[in-house]
């Protein structure tokens, strides 16, 4: 009987030897994978660049001006006048007549600006003419402006500047030649023209002996035309 008594304690504690022993190591934790910021395959378009004329000192025009060119000195003198009515301008719009023009070169714009050209309202579209020959002397995009012509007159004194257009006539690029008459553009409201009223915003400069596109005399084109017969 001791001899198995014996047996039996030896092997509890044989086998208390060899149990192994609890872990108390939790299992690895998952990874979560951090989310991947995926940089998106479309590049925005650049924003519109608009042209600074060299060595121009001029303020941007408030939001609703229109982007005429700086103005050296003014009101014209009646002997200008005087020579821009016999040059006999066209109109420049197609279709209109001197009688249909309304005068609103003193309306007032946004700061306190005078207006100091001539609105013809006409459907999106409409041919917009050089009002007498001359050199196409820029193609210019403005914010207010939109889409703008400058011609000078063929003696380089005077700028006519036509500004909303809806875009230019075929063939027509920076130092080439117009004809009085020929079709230069569109009626639109590009810049800060309403979309509701597409119209022409034209102007008329005395341009300084520099001869610079930007910067003129402004001349009422409304009294180059008032008694003009139709």
């Amino acid at each position: 009987m001791m001899g198995a008594a014996l047996a039996v304690l030896a092997g509890v504690v044989i086998g208390t030897w060899f149990r192994p022993a609890a872990t108390t190591q939790a299992p690895p934790a998952a990874t979560i994978p951090a989310a991947v910021a995926v940089a998106p395959t479309g590049v925005a378009a650049p924003a519109a660049v608009l042209e600074t004329p060299p060595g121009a000192a001029v303020a941007e025009p408030a939001p609703n001006t229109d982007a005429t060119p700086a103005v050296l000195a003014g009101p014209a003198d009646a002997s200008e006048l005087s020579r821009l009515r016999a040059r006999g301008l066209d109109i420049p719009v197609k279709g209109f007549s001197a009688p249909q023009l309304s005068d609103n070169y003193t309306q007032g714009r946004a700061g306190g600006a005078l207006h100091e050209a001539l609105d013809i309202m006409a459907p999106r579209g409409t041919p917009v003419l050089a009002v007498e020959d001359g050199p196409i002397a820029k193609l210019f995009l403005s914010k207010p402006g939109g889409i703008t012509l400058y011609q000078f007159d063929p003696s380089g004194e005077f700028a006519y500047y036509y500004a909303h257009l809806d875009g230019y006539a075929d063939g027509i690029a920076e130092g080439g030649k117009v004809r009085k008459g020929q079709v230069i553009g569109y009626v639109g409201s590009t810049g800060n023209g309403s979309p509701d009223a597409p119209h022409l915003h034209f102007a008329i400069y005395k341009l300084g002996p520099e001869k610079q596109w930007w910067r003129g005399t402004p001349i009422n084109p409304f009294l180059v035309w008032r008694d003009a017969k139709p």
